[in-house]
């Protein structure tokens, strides 16, 4: 397995290119993940309507690059750890409870430190002096983006928060797995998506709380096609290929600067302005990553 430090420089600024579409998709994922909790769809109701789309999508890659070199005990790892239903339950209730604003901050802010711990102790990699104050800068200018979201929340706010932290606990472990055991992009399409329908769907279809009559067919089709195609897919295509070529903590980098780029899609989308103080969050973020992307 190569060390990202070994990559050649082309390569990893695809992977640097891959973690910024991450963090693109990813504040997609958080506003429309709450856009549709808290209108008339179940957090099961969305995680089934991921799963339906990705799983068709994907369905191909079943037959095509299943990765025969694993074992079924590895594969189920993958399956539990990463981004398919176990994460998305746990993501879709946080939201039920806690604003985006919570869910990037401690589902993604914590999401390096988490990483970095397991990489130090499993893969040996240790973060240079620019890596490790870059993701520092990361953490608190996401922190400082959404610091009045977070000042002004009601105490039943709090709730959400395990249920994020959680989250990044199992994603942080999905990300040195697929290091560890050289697992390609194609190869996560094959594992991720049609084995979590199959085994959530049924569950959900006989057993969980569902709204999905009273929702509208907008309602539906927005989650539908966006859960489906962006996160099931494509951010499932750039995530992998990220921690491949760059490395697992780096990725997490990326995935923590969330924060920061939805208050910037904010203002075209949304018509929200950012003051001051969420501006200089904004530009630590930015300034974090440079640095790990030139980091030493």
């Amino acid at each position: 397995m190569n060390q990202p430090s070994s990559q050649p420089a082309s390569t990893r600024w695809l992977g640097y290119l891959a973690g910024l579409g991450v963090i693109a998709i990813w504040s997609g994922f958080i506003v429309f993940a709450r856009f549709g909790v808290k209108g008339n769809l179940t957090p099961y109701d969305v995680t089934a309507l991921r799963f339906m789309v990705g799983a068709l999508v994907t369905l191909p890659f079943v037959f095509l690059y299943w990765p025969r070199h694993l074992p079924l005990t590895k594969i189920l790892v993958l399956i539990a750890t990463g981004p398919g239903v176990v994460y998305s339950v746990l993501m879709y209730n946080g939201l039920n409870y806690s604003p985006a604003a919570f869910a990037g901050v401690f589902a993604n802010g914590s999401m390096p430190i988490f990483t970095g711990i397991f990489a130090w102790v499993l893969l040996g990699e240790k973060l240079g002096k620019n890596a490790f104050i870059g993701i520092s800068a990361i953490i608190a200018g996401s922190i400082i983006v959404s610091y009045q979201s977070l000042s002004v929340a009601d105490g039943q706010y709090l709730i959400g928060l395990p249920f994020f932290l959680f989250a990044a606990l199992i994603l942080a472990i999905y990300m040195i797995f697929i290091r560890l055991w050289n697992v390609s992009s194609k190869q996560i399409l094959a594992i991720m998506n049609v084995p979590n329908a199959v085994l959530f769907l049924p569950l959900w279809w006989f057993a969980l709380p569902t709204t999905l009559a009273s929702a509208s067919m907008s309602e539906i089709a927005l989650q539908a096609l966006f859960q489906g195609l962006a996160p099931s897919f494509l951010a499932l295509v750039l995530f992998t290929y990220a921690i491949r070529t760059i490395g697992a903590t780096p990725t997490a980098g990326f995935a923590a600067s969330v924060p920061a780029t939805a208050a910037l899609l904010a203002i075209p989308v949304l018509g929200e302005h950012l003051n001051f103080i969420e501006w200089s969050g904004v530009l630590a973020v930015t300034a974090g990553l440079a640095l790990l992307i030139l980091r030493k």
